[in-house]
């Protein structure tokens, strides 16, 4: 029986999203929107109808027998694209629009939290430039982190150590309005310290699978120099997140956040991301997303030996509980291959060589970020995080090198990577 997927989104994520579900074992037909190149290139179809908006999608997917979509990036989440799809009889995986809100608005889930005794930092939510003024004055100040509560693409939270950031991050928020309305509400938090890790947890609200714990590198330079990035790098298994930290993450998050969800009339079914810091107080909450984290999804579905097609539709009608399900031994490192100018710009129609080279060799995979073909048929740049390279080990340092391996064979003009990705984890070795 042939299966017909659409996933929506065109980054590495959705690439690697791709790449999971054709592992399958099944016959599948593969359609994206808006897709990419790169995604092309492992047989899926981009969708070239014209569509203007979700009910449009979800009236082609209807028409085309798309018996399963898969949403990748948090904005048609929060938007309500799950409730429109199966409004029209797709399963969907991903959470509702109500469920979305966990990420879509840090207001909402540092409330939820709050409420049903979640671990995350203290807190307070205002709504202009005199009220965030006041707070800081009771608090004292820096350090602190503050945080727009809308969705700001990543950059909507500013960790101010001194006073010069704080008044930096209120003007940037009140004086530029650099934010818009996503800066209607601003969450000021308390400044929390230790070791991050990424969570993700496969739901159908109830039952769930958590994914290998990963580590993101956010900042452009090595040493977790300069400003912060989409994600730099990532690798998986991430030692710091150990047997005991996990159980105490399950038991005290993950559990509670889906038994609040559906106590507030609002089951969260999909992806459910917890970032944590391992404070010397335990696991507490940074923040939810509604989606996987890219580039660490490039990093922990190889991982995982199952039927993601199966588990993504259980996601969504549930049943997840009885999804044959095991993680491989072994580590990845993925490595992020930006262009020049990248985080402020991005270096457009750069010509690309040397993938097919690195994505050939065992054990490596190359995802497609932010690339295009020009009218010669070259892979181009086009985005700031262009690529992303995957590799597997039995060891952290075999995947590691294996990785950077895999990179030396791609070049462009402009080509920038971190050197230093799984640094941490080696440390703890």
């Amino acid at each position: 029986m042939k299966n017909t997927v659409l996933i929506v989104g065109n980054g590495g994520r959705e690439h690697a999203l791709l790449k999971a579900v054709l592992r399958s074992g099944r016959d599948i037909t593969a359609f994206a929107y808006p897709g990419s190149c790169g995604m092309e290139r492992d047989g899926c179809i981009s969708v070239k109808a014209d569509i203007t908006n979700w009910n449009d999608l979800a009236t082609w997917a209807k028409e085309n027998g798309v018996d399963l979509a898969i949403i990748g990036p948090e904005l048609p989440l929060t938007e309500g694209i799950v409730d429109i799809f199966l409004g029209a009889g797709i399963p969907s995986f991903g959470p509702s629009k109500l469920a979305a809100q966990l990420e879509g608005s840090k207001h909402f889930s540092k409330e939820i939290m709050k409420k049903y005794g979640i671990p995350t930092a203290e807190y307070e939510t205002v709504t202009n430039r005199l009220e965030a003024e006041e707070y800081l004055e009771k608090v004292g100040g820096a350090p602190i982190v503050i945080k727009v509560s809308g969705l700001a693409g990543g950059k909507g939270a500013i960790v101010c150590e001194t006073q010069a950031d704080v008044d930096a991050a209120i003007e940037e928020i009140y004086g530029k309005g650099s934010f818009g309305e996503a800066a209607d509400q601003v969450v000021i938090e308390e400044m929390m310290y230790g070791e991050e890790a990424s969570i993700f947890v496969v739901t159908d609200g109830e039952g769930y699978k958590i994914l290998p714990a990963a580590q993101d590198h956010k900042r452009i330079f090595d040493n977790d120099k300069g400003p912060n990035t989409g994600g730099m790098g990532a690798y998986t298994p991430a030692p710091v997140v150990t047997d005991e930290i996990l159980s105490r993450v399950e038991k005290e998050i993950i559990k509670p956040t889906l038994s609040a969800m559906i106590n507030e009339g609002m089951r969260y079914q999909g992806l459910l991301y917890v970032g944590i810091m391992l404070t010397d107080k335990g696991p507490r909450v940074v923040e939810y997303n509604c989606r996987f984290g890219d580039p660490e999804t490039e990093a922990v579905l190889p991982m995982v030996d199952c039927d993601w097609y199966q588990l993504f539709r259980a996601s969504a009608l549930g049943g997840i509980e009885n999804i044959d399900w095991s993680i491989r031994s072994g580590f990845t490192s993925t490595i992020v291959l930006a262009s020049a100018g990248y985080p402020a710009t991005s270096d457009k129609g750069r010509v690309i060589t040397g993938v097919e080279v690195a994505d050939a060799i065992e054990n490596v995979d190359v995802y497609h970020a932010g690339t295009a073909l020009n009218a010669k048929g070259e892979l181009i740049t086009n985005g700031g995080r262009v690529l992303a390279v995957t590799a597997f080990g039995e060891t952290l340092q075999a995947s590691i090198e294996l990785a950077y391996t895999a990179v030396s064979n791609i070049k462009y003009e402009g080509l920038q990577f971190r050197t230093d990705i799984g640094k941490k984890g080696l440390a703890r070795f």
